[in-house]
């Protein structure tokens, strides 16, 4: 693998690549290490009950989440890749993007109040969603937008293994039997805020980066630059964090948790390839401004390189579900395979549409057909949870996340066709 990446380095800009890279590995292996320390763990001390909750109120709260992100990961990353030279522009994106973020924030704590208070399932663990939703104040002091568009990943680096490591040691330290669990949401905001504060003071003293009050029209600028990505961000929800959330509406805590913790093994394996993600979309955003055809040819390398890995990946989760189950999960999790099994070649399905979506579709501008393929895939999700889960459960929500991501990639896939972008061939026609 690092033999082919390195085919790539005939330049600056792509040896700041490989370093961008690397500096995302190690963050991903950190992201890949630690929780699968504290996974086994946590499940085995807190039994499919507590962990379902808890997955359950993590899963609400997540919709609030993408609400304040708001696409800006995408969108505003872009924007600083592209004007990254221009320190008063910096200026602007940074502050409007910043001034947006906490203006949905507050909408979002004033609508989730009326939620939780408004449904018995939601009040009696009202203090569980507000300790989430605490730490999405992290996202709006931590702009790792800011430095994935500068291509200063090193900073996320440091800073987020920094806040993991914390987490890791506080959960063997505090959490202790089923009575505990409040300390995960807690440990969890704790370290992101933490983390957001250093990003904050980073900002501020290696990048001379100020916020200033901007001006109407710049964030009204901003909001429509994110708007076709949030739809798109929205829409993924709908097939990503609302399978928890309606397995948690039919069923119980205890399938929820074996749905969560096979899941997490699944998000786990998948980010491993997010370094590669992150690393080569502000650098292919740039490459296909200059050149589409060199574009092409890099999204061609970078497609049999990450489909080759995370299909071999797939292929060993499957082949391995049981082993892997019992190992990390234990006995109580044994409803858990299936699960597994069914899910285990989306990192290969996943990593597919990423390239065909994410680095093809939105850099070469094709965000409303993004947005319009992802929202039909939402709705698919949705209709096949309502009709499997009450009939099937756990096995049943499996299948409908597989059928959406299949729909996702294949009609990315022939969308780009279709518009002459060959990407397995790396060239128009």
């Amino acid at each position: 693998m690092i033999y082919k990446i390195k085919i790539f380095l005939q330049s600056k800009d792509k040896k700041r690549l490989l370093e961008n890279f690397i500096s995302l590995s190690i963050l991903q292996g950190a992201n890949y290490i630690l929780p699968l320390i504290t996974l086994p763990y946590l499940v085995r001390v807190l039994g499919p009950e507590k962990f379902g909750l808890l997955a359950f109120a993590q899963a609400f709260v997540a919709y609030f989440g993408i609400l304040i992100d708001y696409g800006f990961n995408l969108s505003a990353t872009r924007e600083v890749s592209i004007h990254r030279d221009n320190k008063e522009k910096l200026n602007e994106i940074y502050s409007s993007v910043t001034i947006i973020k906490i203006s949905i924030y507050i909408i979002s704590l004033i609508l989730m109040s009326i939620i939780v208070f408004s449904f018995e399932k939601f009040k009696k663990d009202y203090l569980l969603y507000y300790l989430y939703f605490l730490g999405m104040i992290s996202g709006i002091l931590f702009p790792s937008w800011l430095f994935q568009g500068l291509e200063k990943m090193k900073y996320i680096t440091i800073i987020n293994i920094a806040t993991r490591v914390f987490f890791t040691i506080m959960i063997f330290v505090l959490i202790k039997e089923q009575t505990d669990y409040y300390f995960v949401p807690i440990l969890n905001s704790i370290g992101g805020i933490l983390g957001g504060f250093a990003a904050l003071w980073i900002i501020r003293k290696n990048f001379n980066i100020k916020f200033k009050i901007p001006t109407l029209d710049r964030i009204l600028y901003e909001l429509k630059e994110g708007w076709h990505i949030f739809i798109s961000t929205v829409a993924i929800s709908l097939y990503t964090v609302s399978n928890t959330f309606i397995l948690g509406l039919f069923t119980n805590n205890t399938i929820v948790g074996y749905y969560s913790a096979a899941e997490k093994i699944i998000k786990a394996v998948q980010g491993l390839l997010t370094p590669v993600s992150q690393t080569i979309y502000p650098y292919i955003s740039k490459l296909v401004k200059e050149s589409k055809e060199k574009g092409l040819k890099f999204l061609q390398k970078i497609t049999f390189l990450i489909g080759g890995i995370s299909f071999i990946s797939s292929l060993i989760l499957f082949i391995f579900a049981d082993l892997v189950v019992k190992f990390l999960l234990g006995n109580q999790y044994e409803e858990s395979v299936p699960v597994l099994r069914i899910l285990a070649f989306l990192p290969f399905i996943i990593a597919l549409n990423n390239i065909f979506g994410i680095q093809t579709m939105l850099t070469f501008n094709y965000k409303e057909a993004f947005s319009k393929i992802l929202i039909s895939a939402s709705i698919i999700n949705i209709l096949l949870a309502f009709i499997l889960v009450p009939l099937y459960q756990h096995i049943g929500i499996s299948f409908a996340v597989l059928i959406s991501e299949i729909f996702v990639t294949v009609f990315m896939f022939l969308f780009l066709q279709n518009k002459g972008i060959k990407v397995l061939e790396g060239k128009f026609v």
